[in-house]
């Protein structure tokens, strides 16, 4: 006990949450942000936002839009900021200790916000800025603020009965880790597929793409091999110039059937369980189904008029697609007599056509758009656009590949700080 109290103290200590950030600009010091420091910066983050909404919700004054919606939307920085550091690095370089963390905070978060938005008293407080919103002399910014705050305490179930708030923090609770494992399950899928090939295997493929994948098994152990994967940079370039119709497929359905190999990683349960959990939440709140639900608060409104627009493009889209499929299928039936097309050809095939037709070798664009002439590129036509500019600074970044600048506006103040991470990496 006297050891897990000194490393809990030592940990406290330490923990960068738990500090005000001295980093250039405040951006967060991910030199110094480890896995386990998560969990307790979550604790204390929830602790604190849950004592700031129970000052806002005991407030015995009569509500106002300072004291209630100005201040609920203040609650909760510390939070936010856990949230967005950890939620990003989960995203951009994740490993076992932060997955595990993932599926031990994410049911507490959403059991955390759960009691926010299904508290009694704080949901009355603003129902009754909301039903006398038409007096209280609000700009349009404010009433915005007001009427989105009301329908999001609406969405999250604050209209329910206490039966009906209890199974829908269960669903939620559920909801979020099925999510976890669902995009875990897709990660090891990725990380675990490879298409170990030899030289003799890479006829069609420019020199640039072999040296890449050539990089690749050397980085696996692989001395003698080539290796592609389900990145996008490694199984497009595969795809677009292999003349091998095997190995496109054999990349092609590795890809198309990630999480569904009935092994540990398999995802189909887990599809039932979103189907299920979100339709009973739909249902709970009033809805003929989830995606109601979901567009409801969407400019769309209802799934019918989003599938309006789907069905309005969908015509003229298969058209193109078929007019394009015909002058693709001949050029198949000349590498191989009756072959049926397939979509591990369309790649293949459509870069044969622009060869055909325009004389356009993508390979031979390649050293125009290299990775700085793009973003160089990009930073001219922003500071075009908008006035703003670039460049380059040191702060703390949380993978080797990533790169810092700052946006300075057209006067030359700050605006932020834009980090960029362009590579694929099995994390």
């Amino acid at each position: 006990m006297s050891l897990a109290s000194c490393n809990s103290a030592r940990t406290a200590d330490e923990n960068p949450f738990f500090v005000e950030w001295d980093t250039p600009y405040g951006v967060p010091p991910f030199d110094k942000i480890r896995p386990e420091h998560y969990v307790p910066a979550f604790e204390r983050a929830m602790s604190l936002n849950e004592a700031e909404v129970e000052a806002i919700a005991s407030n015995n004054d009569e509500p106002t839009f300072e004291n209630t919606l100005l201040a609920f939307d203040d609650a909760g920085r510390m939070l936010a900021q856990v949230e967005l550091v950890f939620g990003m690095i989960c995203a951009a370089d994740t490993n076992e200790q932060l997955q595990a963390v993932q599926e031990q905070i994410m049911p507490r978060l959403a059991a955390h916000y759960d009691r926010i938005l299904m508290n009694d008293r704080l949901f009355e407080r603003v129902r009754a800025l909301y039903d006398r919103r038409e007096t209280l002399g609000l700009d349009a910014e404010q009433m915005r603020l007001l009427e989105k705050t009301y329908r999001g305490f609406v969405r999250a179930g604050a209209l329910l009965d206490a039966e009906q708030k209890e199974r829908l923090k269960q669903i939620n609770a559920d909801l979020s880790v099925t999510g976890v494992k669902f995009g875990n399950n897709v990660l090891a899928e990725n990380a675990g597929f490879a298409l170990e090939l030899s030289e003799e295997d890479l006829e069609g493929l420019p020199q640039s793409v072999r040296d890449a994948a050539h990089e690749k098994a050397v980085q696996r152990g692989l001395k003698d091999k080539y290796v592609f994967t389900l990145d996008k940079p490694s199984l497009l370039p595969f795809m677009t110039y292999s003349s091998r119709r095997d190995l496109r497929r054999k990349l092609y359905e590795g890809y198309l059937t990630r999480a569904n190999h009935d092994d540990k990683n398999d995802n189909k349960q887990l599809v039932n369980d979103f189907v299920r959990l979100r339709t009973e939440k739909a249902h709970l709140l009033g809805y003929d189904s989830y995606a109601a639900y979901v567009i409801a608060d969407q400019m769309a409104g209802t799934p019918r008029a989003a599938f309006d627009l789907l069905e309005g493009i969908w015509p003229a889209a298969l058209g193109r697609a078929k007019e394009e499929l015909a002058e693709m299928e001949p050029l198949l039936r000349a590498d191989e007599e009756g072959a049926v097309f397939e979509p591990w050809d369309w790649w293949y095939y459509a870069e044969k056509v622009r060869k055909q037709k325009y004389d356009l070798d993508e390979e031979m664009l390649r050293p125009y758009f290299s990775l700085q002439n793009v973003q160089n590129g990009v930073f001219f036509l922003a500071n075009r656009l908008y006035g703003i500019t670039f460049r380059p600074i040191a702060v703390p970044v949380y993978h080797a590949d990533a790169t810092a600048y700052e946006v300075l506006d057209a006067d030359g103040s700050h605006l932020a700080v834009l980090y960029f991470d362009f590579f694929p990496r099995s994390s």
